[in-house]
């Protein structure tokens, strides 16, 4: 696998934009798409020099549009937007994602429908490999005319103002962030010998119009969500095996029966988690006739989270490789003017916020099924095991809080499931009256992520804890899920404290060590 990463605005995959914010792989701007920035810049410079009037080049913003604005005055125009727009609130996104947002930002311009110079890509890319991050509070995205306000943080740190991280292993100066470093952004560019930006015609509009932030914030939740989907898939296969659950559920027949591809594609995971173990062999003549839903029903729930994650997949493969900033121009050579010059609303984040708030829902279900097979696991009705898997019942609680803990994440998960797009705040006058809040609905379900992995650790502790009574052994791949978990939490021979085992498996869940386990076990996952 190659670790270089063209950015040309047309082959950007998220994975690519991870790697790249994570300092793993370097970025190329090629030639063919250099020369397609450059085209595009002469349209705008040509029409500067015509005198001829473009939104977005040469007149005011949003509200304002109809407002001339003198060529004299153009690059105060554009200086003068980022710093109103700079004026984000809250805590501040974390460097790395901030590293992401300069990937996408920089593909996107790579398209050649933005109308600035290539030494502004060159610029992001070159910070990108510095490891400099401008300061970019969380809150001030409406998901519509792009995530202006983010973006105006990292455009005003492009032009040295302002403060950033730099990633550093050293802490001793200034204030840190595991292993980054806060700074002026001036002082930073100076140490990686850049020259802060100064804007020209039309190029601080097309830094801070787009779908940036959102796609960032998206990238590494999908990354996240994918990792907890084969969590949620082990962690259930666990259970049905102590349990000494059916595996008939999972017969491929009854899916294809109902043909969708979501649940068909469920089935066969656990059909290749479940092969071969001696558990369901040694409970074949059992009197259970039926399981509950929360294992007999899983494919029906689960398989609507694997057909989603593709389609989301597929909506941020094609948002990361599109121009999403306004307005767009469309270079004709051969009949210059304002024309080239194309208004339009692709900055809007529906697709995105719609995408988002889908998966944050799903996260909601594969959590609560998950809790009701814990609840499972701990009830002595349902395992035929002692009350919270205990040593000693009574005298101890055993595994009793941690079903209230992944109750409580829960909670939290249903207050975060209500759809953001849902709200909408119109701004500037009423020109910009319908907005998506596509940020709001990606960074929450990075918030459902967390506690979604919360709740998976908490089912995954209590089946390996159950499957130490069983004689007989799941299968090959099962048997080294239960040895990860054990790595992190050790069997229960007294009643502890395991909040802080409970979250390190949670973390370890969220950063893929799991998934990366069962994949390499079994490809087919």
């Amino acid at each position: 696998m190659t670790n270089l990463v063209q950015i040309d605005g047309n082959s950007l995959q998220y994975s690519d934009v991870l790697a790249l914010a994570q300092g793993c792989k370097k970025a190329v701007f090629p030639e063919t798409a250099r020369e397609k920035v450059e085209l595009a810049r002469e349209t705008v410079l040509g029409i500067i020099e015509r005198g001829e009037t473009a939104y977005g080049i040469n007149t005011g913003f949003g509200s304002l549009s109809k407002v001339s604005i003198n060529a004299d005055n153009l690059q105060d125009l554009q200086s003068n937007l980022i710093r109103s727009h700079a004026c984000g609130l809250g805590e501040d996104m974390h460097p790395e994602d901030v590293l992401a947002m300069m990937v996408i930002r920089a593909n996107s311009l790579a398209k050649g429908h933005s109308g600035v110079r290539p030494l502004v890509i060159d610029l992001l890319l070159a910070c990108i490999h510095s490891g400099i991050a401008p300061q970019i509070p969380r809150i001030g995205s409406l998901g519509a005319s792009g995530d202006l306000a983010p973006l105006a943080h990292l455009a005003m740190g492009l032009m040295g103002e302002g403060d950033g991280y730099i990633r550093s292993t050293s802490t001793q100066h200034g204030e840190s962030l595991s292993g980054w470093r806060k700074t002026q952004m001036s002082a930073a560019l100076k140490m990686s010998g850049l020259e802060p930006l100064q804007l020209q015609a039309k190029e601080g509009l097309s830094l801070i119009n787009g779908t940036t932030q959102m796609c960032a914030w998206l990238s590494r939740a999908l990354d996240e969500f994918d990792h907890l989907l084969l969590a949620a898939d082990t962690a259930l296969a666990l259970s049905v095996e102590a349990l000494n659950g059916s595996h008939a559920p999972f017969d491929a027949r009854i899916h294809e029966a109902r043909n969708q591809p979501g649940q068909i594609k469920m089935s066969q995971r656990l059909r290749n988690l479940l092969d071969g173990g001696s558990i369901q062999p040694a409970h074949t003549d059992c009197d259970k006739v039926q399981d509950s839903y929360s294992l007999r029903c899983s494919p029906q729930v689960h398989g609507p989270a694997h057909e989603a994650l593709g389609d989301v997949l597929n909506t941020l493969q094609i948002e990361l490789n599109s121009a999403t900033d306004n307005p767009l121009i469309f270079p004709n050579p051969e009949n210059p003017g304002p024309h080239e010059v194309v208004s339009g609303g692709n900055f809007h984040g529906q697709v995105l916020g719609l995408s988002a708030d889908r998966l944050s829902m799903i996260a909601h279900e594969l959590a609560t099924i998950s809790e009701r097979r814990t609840n499972q696991l701990l009830d002595p009705s349902w395992s035929g095991l002692s009350a919270y898997l205990a040593k000693n019942s009574g005298l101890e609680s055993g595994l009793m809080i941690v079903q209230y803990v992944a109750a409580a994440a829960i909670a939290e998960m249903h207050v975060l499931g209500n759809p953001a797009i849902l709200s909408n705040v119109p701004v500037s006058n009423n020109k910009e009256d319908h907005v998506s809040m596509g940020a709001t609905a990606c960074y929450k379900l990075i918030q459902q992520n967390a506690n979604l992995s919360r709740v998976i650790a908490c089912e995954l502790i209590c089946a390996v804890e159950a499957l130490r009574y069983n004689e007989n052994q799941p299968s090959d791949i099962l048997t080294k899920a239960t040895e990860w978990v054990s790595d992190r939490v050790p069997e229960l021979t007294g009643d502890r404290s395991m909040g802080h085992e409970i979250q390190r498996l949670s973390d370890d869940l969220l950063s893929g060590q799991l998934s990366t386990l069962m994949r390499e076990s079994l490809d087919v996952l």
